[in-house]
């Protein structure tokens, strides 16, 4: 059927209500904007959905995530797992209390059962209670840190990580299978209820997972000492992070915690930021003004969904605020929770590892070899992660101690399996109390991490390509680099190539090759001269390239503008293929 044929479907069909057709009507004649809408279904991927808002096969409304909760459904039933039933949770956004009691009615009508929050609750949170339940799956209505008009749909296995092989294509074919929206099975909501197949969850979960993170405090002894003067200056951006990171901290001690106001209450159409990204330094712009006001210690801002936290530290000696990137502030709390630990405890596992994305700096790997731990690479994606994770349960070899990606996500325990703002919080207000005993401050604690393991610095560039057209170029682009990779990229020699979809790791000189051992991705990832590294990736949430880069300086000085440098020269190398 053709997008045109698609698009009438959809505003004649009984099944399809009113408010949808109404959106559609509105749409007639602009012959671009029912192409996108309907040229193609949204795609379920190895994340599941996630899309812009609205009418049309390639939109997120009622009826897409009844049919991927559908898919969800038949392969629950065939892998025979239909006894232990779904938790669901949903975030600020547009839409998810709706999307989210789809997604159970839908389920409720396949015969499984469907644990819903109550009311917003963060990522980390669903991650805990799939466990905590011990379900078979869990769904998140979430769309992270995109803008406004986004949603989307996360699902994860009985394991609390994110679906990935072999259950991500299992689900990925029965989503496909299903070609009649009108196949799809729900049921009236009271019915559910009465019938057990609908079950609302929340203060019992709330409280356990609160104590799960409470118990990885290691120095309540620093905050005892520093809890009434650390200052820290908090804003959950209009999303799930408000009460759980400021009952935390409250129950830990922490007694100057200011909460931006404009920001505290969730809201899906963000009115005070555009883009609701704690990478973002626009977001920061009245966390920042309240920062100044009350002379704080550290500001933070947890995204939409509260799995990942953004950081500005303050430099006593100069004023300043300095924002940490997520490399930064992952391997700050990694190196504090590892390096504290063995203080404390006089030693480590000798199986102990940090785990850590193939695009996350290369610092992390510098401390594990300084604390003799093991460091495991895994693709990008926190869910892969969790894998790991799950290897170490199902083997018995392996101690998990830290896991963190670039994108501001790290995750401090084993209670989840997905990163965890409400916890990274809590460490770095921890590691904040501890270095302020010592007389330093965050800033100071980073410069000493340099200091001693090198000055590591990471940047990410992107192009944005959108529509059907711009598909069709990052592929190119990922095409035309695998035909002619580059010997060198800027004034840094190329010396080893990874291709992660043909699992090959290519010496440049010898021609040598041997495998990845990791699973196939699209992604490129150039190892060069003076510890230095680029990884070309398509994201997986956005019509995006991105352009991972990796540098190791004298000074910070010096690295900033290495990667700057080798940066841009990235972006000209592809600009040339477009």
């Amino acid at each position: 059927m053709s997008y045109k044929e698609m698009y009438k479907e959809w505003l004649n069909n009984p099944y399809f209500d009113g408010d949808i057709k109404a959106e559609l009507k509105g749409i007639e004649g602009d012959e671009k904007e029912i192409e996108d809408r309907f040229y193609t279904e949204l795609e379920f991927g190895t994340a599941g959905l996630r899309g812009v808002i609205g009418a049309g096969t390639n939109r997120m409304n009622i009826y897409t995530v009844r049919k991927a909760t559908q898919g969800l459904a038949n392969y629950i039933k065939k892998v025979n797992a239909k006894e232990r039933g779904v938790a669901i949770a949903y975030d600020s956004r547009r839409m998810s209390p709706k999307f989210a009691d789809e997604a159970a009615l839908c389920l409720a009508a396949n015969g499984i059962k469907a644990y819903v929050f109550e009311s917003l609750r963060p990522t980390p949170e669903l991650s805990y209670a799939v466990r905590k339940l011990n379900c078979t799956a869990g769904i998140n209505i979430t769309a992270s840190h995109n803008p406004a008009e986004y949603n989307g749909y996360k699902v994860y296995w009985e394991d609390g990580a994110q679906i990935t092989p072999p259950h991500d294509k299992g689900i990925m074919d029965e989503v496909k299978a299903v070609t009649d929206y009108a196949d799809v099975l729900t049921m009236d909501k009271a019915k559910a209820k009465e019938s057990g197949l609908y079950e609302t969850i929340g203060e019992e979960i709330d409280r356990s997972y609160m104590e799960e993170i409470k118990k990885l405090v290691i120095h309540q002894d620093a905050i005892d000492a520093v809890k009434d003067t650390l200052k820290i200056v908090y804003t959950p951006l209009h999303g799930t992070g408000n009460i759980p990171v400021r009952t935390i901290l409250k129950e830990l001690g922490f007694e100057h915690v200011f909460v931006v106001k404009e920001q505290e209450l969730p809201d899906g159409d963000f009115p005070t930021v555009g883009y609701p990204n704690p990478e973002a330094g626009d977001a920061y712009e009245l966390a920042l003004a309240l920062a100044k006001k009350v002379d704080a210690d550290l500001v933070l801002a947890t995204d939409p969904d509260a799995d990942r936290l953004g950081v500005y530290v303050k430099d006593q000696k100069t004023g300043e605020y300095h924002m940490l990137t997520g490399n930064m502030s992952g391997c700050l709390i990694g190196e504090y929770i590892i390096g504290q630990t063995k203080a404390v405890k006089g030693s480590l596992p000798e199986d102990g590892a940090f785990i850590r994305s193939i695009v996350t700096t290369n610092l992390a790997d510098a401390i594990a070899r300084y604390y003799g731990v093991a460091l495991i690479e895994v693709l990008t994606g926190f869910k892969f992660i969790g894998k790991q994770m799950l290897k170490f349960e199902q083997t018995g070899k392996g101690t998990y101690l830290f896991g963190m990606e670039e994108s501001y996500g790290c995750l401090p325990g084993t209670y989840a399996r997905d990163k965890d703002a409400v916890a990274a919080t809590m460490f770095l207000c921890e590691a904040a109390a501890y270095y302020k005993t010592k007389g330093k401050t965050l800033w100071d604690a980073m410069l000493d991490i340099y200091e001693r393991y090198g000055y590591y610095l990471d940047h990410v560039e992107s192009i944005t390509l959108k529509g059907i057209e711009g598909l069709e170029k990052i592929q190119n682009i990922l095409a035309s680099l695998r035909k002619n990779p580059p010997s060198s990229i800027g004034e840094y020699e190329v010396l080893a190539v990874r291709d992660y979809q043909a699992d090959t790791i290519t010496d440049r000189k010898t021609k040598e090759t041997r495998p990845t051992n990791l699973p196939k991705s699209n992604v490129l990832y150039y190892e060069l001269t003076e510890d230095a590294w680029v990884c070309v990736r398509p994201s997986g949430t956005e019509p995006k390239v991105k352009f991972y880069i990796g540098v190791k300086g004298i000074s910070l000085e010096d690295a900033k503008e290495k990667v700057n440098v080798l940066g841009a020269a990235m972006l000209d190398l592809v600009k040339k293929l477009l």
